[in-house]
């Protein structure tokens, strides 16, 4: 048996680009045969208000996640990823393995670079992959600091799909696909197909870490 997860999806309760609400995208994904999504909801200056509070405002950016959880209960996975845009820079860098505790506790990520959010995974076990490094404007960062690359992208052109995934080959680094949901007309165009049930963070990161998936690419 085969299941398809969604790796790049936005809420509409905490990305502010998002659309839909996190109850209808669990539906929706569920009637297109996912068997479970990543909320990556976007940690960035766009999300959260001018000096915000850490404390104040995790809550905040955890609602979607929470929201699809309590949606979606027995027999459709949700997990908690992100996805994370520093300070002054328009790069965009998806998290998979991230947790409630560390995110309550790591203070303002947007403050640290990605050479510090790379010492961040190492420490926690986590997976960094650059989302989209061929957009308009996007810099590619250092491999070094990279696990893997986003291929394919529900929302770029062919093109930068192309370069993404010359890119990751030539490197040898680590591939991942999502839809980059944030509207309907975005839905189940990306996403992994596995043969082992993704039940946890920890299953999501060794089935990434072991390339045990294939890639789902629906332009």
């Amino acid at each position: 048996m085969s299941y398809i997860y969604e790796m790049h999806c936005h809420t509409g309760c905490t990305s502010r680009c998002g659309r839909v609400a996190p109850e209808e995208i669990v539906r929706l994904y569920r009637e297109n045969g996912y068997s479970g999504i990543v909320v990556t909801d976007h940690y960035s200056p766009l999300t959260f208000i001018p000096n915000w509070n850490p404390q104040s405002q995790i809550d905040f950016y955890l609602e979607g996640y929470r929201r699809m959880k309590a949606a979606a209960g027995q027999g459709f996975t949700v997990l908690l990823g992100m996805e994370l845009r520093h300070y002054a820079s328009g790069n965009d860098y998806l998290i998979y393995g991230v947790t409630e505790e560390f995110l309550y506790h790591a203070g303002n990520l947007m403050m640290c670079g990605v050479k510090k959010m790379r010492k961040f995974c190492d420490e926690n076990g986590f997976l960094l992959y650059q989302a989209h490094p061929f957009r308009p404007y996007i810099t590619r960062a250092g491999l070094k600091y990279l696990d893997g690359i986003e291929v394919f992208n529900g929302k770029c052109s062919s093109g930068e799909n192309e370069k993404a995934y010359a890119w990751a080959e030539k490197s040898g680094k680590l591939m991942v696909s999502g839809s980059d949901f944030h509207t309907v007309k975005n839905l189940a165009r990306g996403g992994i197909i596995t043969e082992k049930m993704i039940e946890s963070n920890d299953d999501l990161v060794q089935i990434l870490k072991n390339k045990e998936f294939s890639i789902v690419k629906n332009n």
